[in-house]
């Protein structure tokens, strides 16, 4: 046996015997790290707890109701409709989170956490979307013993189904397009501050929804030419979009299917944004060929996404994007050399990593 395996053993009959535990919450010096190990093993536990009392205070609206003033629980209590004990149960364990804080007079108002998500409007988007998420994941070990494409989210990210995404309709996208735009600015955000688009001159964004990058992307680079590649309906609300913006005369949408039909030519810089992970490894080495096919010699191409094993983020990458894209129907979390790969063998031989300020947000790879 290997000496980590060895270690591993040793390590877990410490962890799985009772008295050693005990001891452990005893002893001076290894009390503070059995507390801090106990209250992570209760979060895991607590944790879907935790979710819904985000989930709710998001649902009624609780973190503006009280952002410019405290109140107490009555006055909350009818402005949300709810009984009051409820409302003190929930204002409570809002509290707990920091979402709220508990003024010394009883009253209610605005935590830290609480703040930070207001800050945020995507994010709290995200959150009021997880209502589809969490009936999906009713009976998680069902679901993960057969991958369907009959579950809300694959029913809500429609272009996750394959054949047929060509023909949706503006009514089949609007509610999915409205999302991933809203989500995107936090995304935008990161990539320009990590990423100089000074000396390019035409930028397509493949997959590109509703067009909330290259309007970023546009406003931060104002000799940028704008295109956006999505399908057909996607891209209709795109071209509207940007031209309500005021870059209809420096914008040009194109509607196909990027598994099946090639990429615009004429950009000299490429994005996938939140593309790749959406899609099976099959998919993704169809749409890095049509990308590099489309590419001029040397040009680089810009991925950005949750990536797997991201250090201080791995929960997020296996746990959170992983059951999310099973449920999906579609894709993987990928980590950064499994991208590389992917990138190598679709012809792109240069692949760095740009660091982001918020990589479990989105990373960020630069292919040439």
């Amino acid at each position: 046996m290997r000496l980590p395996e060895r270690f591993y053993r040793w390590r877990n009959r410490l962890l799985t015997d009772a008295g050693f535990r005990k001891w452990a919450a005893s002893f001076p010096l290894t009390r503070p790290i059995a507390r801090a190990k106990a209250r992570e093993v209760f979060d895991l536990c607590a944790g879907f707890v935790y979710s819904q009392v985000l989930y709710t205070c998001v649902a009624l609206d609780i973190l503006r109701i009280v952002r410019d003033a405290p109140l107490d629980v009555e006055t909350l209590a009818a402005r949300i409709a709810m009984p009051a004990d409820g409302t003190d149960r929930l204002a409570r364990a809002a509290a707990s989170l920091k979402l709220l804080r508990r003024r010394a007079d009883g009253r209610y108002g605005l935590g830290e956490r609480g703040a930070a998500l207001l800050g945020a409007p995507s994010v709290l988007d995200m959150i009021s979307h997880h209502a589809v998420l969490y009936a999906d994941l009713q009976d998680p070990a069902a679901l993960l013993r057969r991958r369907s494409s009959e579950t809300q989210l694959a029913e809500f990210w429609r272009y996750a189904r394959g054949e047929g995404a060509k023909a949706l309709q503006t009514g089949d996208v609007a509610a999915y397009s409205d999302l991933m735009a809203s989500t995107q600015a936090f995304v935008a955000e990161e990539i320009l501050d990590a990423y100089s688009f000074r000396d390019c001159r035409r930028l397509l964004d493949v997959g590109g929804g509703a067009g909330a990058f290259v309007r970023a992307a546009g406003a931060a680079a104002p000799h940028l030419h704008l295109m956006v590649f999505d399908l057909p309906a996607v891209a209709r609300i795109a071209e509207a979009r940007l031209a309500e913006a005021g870059f209809g005369a420096r914008a040009s949408c194109f509607g196909g299917d990027f598994l099946r039909d090639p990429l615009p030519e004429g950009a000299d810089v490429m994005t996938l944004i939140r593309v790749l992970h959406d899609h099976d490894d099959d998919a993704v080495d169809v749409i890095l060929r049509a990308a590099r096919k489309a590419l001029p010699q040397g040009r680089p191409l810009l991925i950005a996404e949750p990536m797997a094993e991201t250090p201080g983020a791995e929960a997020m990458g296996e746990a959170y994007f992983g059951l999310y894209l099973w449920a999906m129907g579609a894709g993987r979390p990928r980590s950064s050399l499994e991208l590389k790969a992917f990138l190598q063998r679709a012809g792109f031989p240069k692949v760095k990593n740009v660091a982001t300020r918020q990589p479990l947000l989105t990373s960020l790879i630069v292919a040439t």
